[in-house]
């Protein structure tokens, strides 16, 4: 199972990348694993300022439609509109091409609630 260490984790198996005030969001290969065959991604908060832990959007699979859960506080200012054409790059490339939104950060103080790759290790029990 891939968990890259620059990143960071939520207990509800998102990722973050942070780079100066955006933070890029997408979902866990464990997430994708457990999902199985994604087939569509839907996000209908672009250009809108939500709460941490506010739902953002949701991701459909074969089996099951999951929400996706906000990480941080901020704007949604970019969706990725290629997977609109291919979701199934969440499975194939979850941290790079599989990316879901870019979300210009608020509250750069709750950075500090995210979990390191150890501690999402932990909770996987990877």
């Amino acid at each position: 199972m891939n968990i890259p260490a620059e990143l960071k984790y939520t207990k509800d198996h998102e990722w973050v990348r942070v780079d100066g005030d955006i933070a890029t969001i997408g979902i866990t290969d464990f997430a994708q694993g457990e999902l199985g065959d994604i087939v569509y991604v839907e996000v209908e908060t672009l250009d809108e300022t939500l709460d941490k832990d506010e739902i953002f959007g949701t991701v459909e699979a074969v089996k099951t439609v999951s929400d996706l859960i906000l990480p941080l506080s901020g704007e949604i200012i970019e969706f990725n509109e290629a997977l609109e054409d291919e979701p199934e790059k969440v499975n194939s490339d979850p941290y790079n091409e599989g990316w879901m939104i870019k979300l210009k950060i608020s509250d750069p103080a709750e950075l500090e609630n995210l979990l390191g790759d150890t501690d999402y290790k932990t909770l996987i029990g990877a």
